[in-house]
């Protein structure tokens, strides 16, 4: 049996291991799912409450330990896993909730002829078997933004985390197993595209997916008829105005784009710089990435780890380079040692260079100046990605102008694109997916519509 071996990206020491699942065991995990569904589907909103709730209870309980796991898997930093830890939390707490308000409506019939003593009860039911597949950055929140919503409705769940981040998954459905979770309501398969696969082809109702287009678009084609909620990533900007508050603006930006070595969906990717403050705006920029401390994720005091793996740390790399090859001005960072990027900023980088017009997971914000706010919406409306956005600004009219005409799924005005708060709908258009997160609108999107007329 093929087995995935789980080392640190900061130092390479093995962590662990897990098998690889075979195709006959993923189809075992979703029959075995389905069984398990069926003796949950008429449960009650406080049953799968208080499930949840005894999950979240149980990762309060070891918090240290999986922050500890998170920070050593990833390359977060430990506050950062700590951080995430009480987020998945929240998650799974607010999805318990957000179980007992999953109510329908009653509408009545006569607007058409010989309806008029007939009325139609619109409820929600559970959808089934979801297959969860979830990426590395977010090991343990992005899995609990789809278990919760999915048990919250009534739900199984098959998950397949990233194989560079599977030993998080295998902890939390131990505690899940310790929780009183019925057994095979939820379990996890291992593995990487091929069983990724395997689960989409499978006789799942459901496919929640978080990762890039490219692998989304593949897995939304091997399901077929079976909905699919995608979270397919960001290019995403943050714009600031002359009459924003510069500290606030440049804080958020060193906060969101650094965190998880920049490596985070809705990161400051692209940072817009009016005129009238660009020079002063990243003078300070520089002068906080310069001051990041980076390195050992599980040092306290170090702000920055490194990003997941060779690979990615070797595309950051060559994207950095062939901007500065285009003209980019190289301010602060550019370094790189194995996967440890030094935080970098880069100004004038061109809009066509693979840095600025494809997401790019690291630690690198991008600058460009502009001075008409129309052309720098249209020059982010024209790419191929529309997560979220942020403004910072407090003149309403702009507010209201890049509100109206971004093309995003979510604008933050003075607030970075990176905020998200866990029962607020997340998700975004074109090629940023499909659906939303967010446990209030997840549990609608992970159930059925049924209607009964008397």
């Amino acid at each position: 049996m093929d087995r995935i071996d789980v080392t640190s990206p900061y130092d390479s020491r093995l962590l662990g291991s897990v098998a690889v699942t075979c195709a006959a065991d993923i189809a075992d995990a979703v029959q075995n799912a389905r069984a398990a569904q069926s003796e949950v589907a008429h449960s009650t909103p406080a049953q799968r409450r208080g499930l949840l709730d005894a999950l979240a209870s149980a990762v309060g309980a070891e918090a240290e330990s999986m922050a500890q796991l998170i920070s050593a898997e990833v390359g977060k930093t430990i506050g950062e896993a700590r951080n995430e830890v009480r987020r998945a939390q929240n998650t799974l707490r607010l999805a318990g909730d957000a179980a007992t308000f999953l109510g329908g409506e009653v509408l009545h019939c006569g607007i058409v002829a010989g309806g008029a003593n007939r009325q139609a009860v619109v409820t929600y039911v559970p959808a089934g078997v979801v297959g969860a597949i979830t990426p590395f950055n977010y090991p343990l929140n992005l899995l609990c933004h789809k278990l919760g919503p999915a048990i919250a409705a009534g739900n199984a769940v098959v998950a397949k985390p990233s194989p560079k981040a599977p030993l998080t998954a295998n902890r939390l459905a131990e505690l899940a197993e310790r929780s009183g979770f019925p057994r095979h309501l939820f379990q996890v398969v291992h593995g990487g595209a091929a069983e990724a696969m395997m689960l989409a082809r499978a006789p799942i109702d459901l496919l929640s997916f978080t990762g890039g287009p490219v692998a989304g678009l593949a897995l939304k084609n091997a399901a077929g008829l079976v909905r699919c909620l995608m979270e397919l990533g960001g290019n995403d900007p943050l714009f600031v105005m002359p009459d924003a508050d510069l500290d606030a603006a440049v804080r958020t930006a060193i906060a969101q784009r650094y965190e998880i070595a920049g490596q985070s969906c809705a990161a400051v990717k692209k940072l817009y710089l009016h005129a009238d403050i660009h020079d002063s705006a990243l003078e300070r920029l520089a002068e906080s990435a310069k001051a990041l401390r980076y390195g050992d994720p599980l040092d306290p005091a170090v702000q920055m780890g490194p990003v997941i793996d060779l690979e990615a740390a070797s595309l950051v790399d060559m994207r950095i380079r062939a901007a500065i090859a285009d003209g980019a001005r190289l301010l602060v960072g550019g370094t790189r040692h194995a996967t440890t990027l030094a935080p970098t900023v880069l100004a004038d980088v061109t809009p066509t260079s693979d840095l600025f017009a494809r997401e790019t997971f690291g630690p690198v914000i991008s600058v460009r100046r502009f001075e008409d706010p129309a052309q720098a919406i249209a020059e982010v409306n024209s790419g191929p990605y529309g997560l979220q956005a942020g403004v910072f600004s407090n003149d309403h009219s702009i507010i209201k102008q890049f509100a109206r005409d971004l093309r995003v799924g979510g604008v933050m005005i003075n607030e970075g694109p990176d905020f998200r708060a866990e029962h607020v709908p997340f998700g975004g258009i074109k090629s940023s997916g499909l659906g939303r997160e967010g446990v209030r609108i997840a549990l609608r999107e992970m159930s059925e519509t049924k209607v009964v007329i008397d």
